[in-house]
């Protein structure tokens, strides 16, 4: 066990101790969110100054259409047809709306609208939303229905009150939040798994083919160089990922002080789908103080303690499969890329079975997922954000961390024994097939 330790000791201080160890685990998080925050501001504020001229000939907008923020303005002109686009050449304006005199709200008539260059996604959405909401209004006035009638018929109302067997409350906002957890959770141990368990893999192959391996098992067994490196390479993750948790809160928290302008904006921008259901459910109840219900409503203690679990038994069970890999193949990369794949084909696998269960986490599938080991430390994350029993059973987190536990030590003891013959063979590739019979040989 000591040596164990002393081979972690030396993989995490020689990790720990570089730059780029402080470069990647706090300069990362600030560059990301330093591009995001970017990139908020600007595809919020590129419509500034949009200013559209207006000839009304017909005399529908009364002079007048109404908006909320600056981003397009829209002035009405006493022009023609035929001088609009000369206010556009001159850049006094970027674009023109033409009403004609026999346009009428109840016929099939278009309006013309003009520009100087390309007009954009968003700011396009904009312009026919307050076109088309000017004209609505218009219609109402028409058929003598007044504003507090077309107010009460669009109110929000929550006809239908979901709740569990257990009398819990299940809202939009603590769906769509556990949504965005789950998801971000999975991701977050398909990424740890990727990352580590090849860094464990190219540790492994770096000491083979220097032949410092040689060197270091004259003292220390194969077996406890192998949880040697995988030891210290997880402590590396483990306190890596701790701090990006704690910077991505922290940093989250700032963009909102810092652009608090920004969340009622990115209300109208087009939202992809697979955040189609958190943001709507933050929109439905008001930016902020949705977003913290929602928040309010998830158990973070749980989520952490499970996702610590997930991470350490995840990162054991297929860092040792990675090790194993790296101690068969010699110098030429691309054996390694040949004898990953059945490696890396359960983490694909379990990403496919997280967008099921982030949605359905009681189907039959999300439960297989979440029980199996190679698929668990995904596939679990996402049912867990839903709750505990709601979204999992507790008799189902028990089973599953059981038989994560027990897969780590049925792997461990094959990639130890393949370890152990691998590490010390050069000049000879590799298969799956011989692997498995390094694996069965009787000591």
């Amino acid at each position: 066990m000591n040596k164990i330790l002393l081979v972690a000791r030396r993989e995490f201080l020689t990790r720990v101790q570089k730059k780029t160890f402080l470069l990647t685990t706090i300069g990362l998080p600030l560059i990301i969110f330093g591009f995001y925050a970017m990139i908020i501001y600007f595809s919020v504020k590129t419509t500034d100054n949009f200013r559209v001229a207006v000839a009304d000939k017909a005399n529908i907008f009364n002079g007048k259409i109404e908006s909320k923020d600056s981003e397009v303005i829209f002035e009405f002109v006493q022009a023609d047809s035929a001088a609009l686009p000369e206010l556009i050449s001159s850049k006094k304006y970027s674009a023109s709306l033409y009403v004609p005199t026999g346009f009428t709200l109840n016929g099939n008539d278009s309006l013309q609208f003009k520009s100087n260059k390309a007009v954009g996604l968003m700011t396009r959405e904009k312009i026919q939303r307050r076109i088309n909401k000017a004209l609505e209004d218009k219609r109402y006035e028409a058929m003598h229905i007044s504003k507090a009638q077309i107010d009460s018929l669009n109110q929000d109302r929550d006809l239908i009150k979901f709740s569990t067997a257990n009398g819990k409350t299940d809202g939009e906002t603590k769906v769509g939040v556990s949504y965005a957890v789950g998801m971000i959770s999975g991701f977050l141990i398909y990424i740890i798994l990727f990352i580590y368990g090849t860094m464990v893999m190219r540790g492994v192959m770096e000491e083979k083919v220097s032949r410092i391996a040689e060197v270091i098992i004259s003292s220390v067994k194969p077996f406890q160089l192998m949880m040697g490196k995988i030891t210290g390479i997880g402590a590396v993750g483990l306190i890596q990922f701790l701090i990006w948790i704690v910077l991505v809160f922290g940093l989250q928290f700032a963009i909102a002080m810092l652009f608090p302008s920004l969340t009622e904006s990115m209300q109208g921008q087009p939202i992809q789908p697979a955040g189609m259901q958190a943001a709507q459910a933050v929109k439905s109840s008001g930016a902020m103080n949705g977003l913290m219900s929602g928040l309010a409503s998830i158990n973070f203690p749980f989520i952490i303690g499970c996702f610590i679990f997930y991470f350490i038994g995840g990162y054991l069970l297929y860092s040792s499969l990675f090790a194993a890999v790296g101690s068969a193949v010699n110098e030429d990369p691309q054996d390694a890329q040949s004898l990953l794949l059945p490696i890396t084909m359960p983490i694909i696998f379990a990403i496919v079975i997280m967008t099921k269960a982030v949605n359905d986490p009681n189907s039959g599938l999300a439960i297989f997922g979440s029980l199996f080991p190679l698929t668990s430390p995904i596939v679990m994350m996402a049912r867990v954000a839903h709750g505990v029993p709601d979204g999992v059973t507790y008799f189902q987190l028990a089973l599953s961390m059981i038989f994560l536990i027990l897969g780590f030590l049925g792997t461990t003891w094959v990639a130890a024994k393949i370890y152990r013959t691998g590490i010390l063979m050069y000049g000879k590739k590799i298969t799956w097939k011989e692997m498995m019979k390094w694996a069965l040989k009787k000591s």
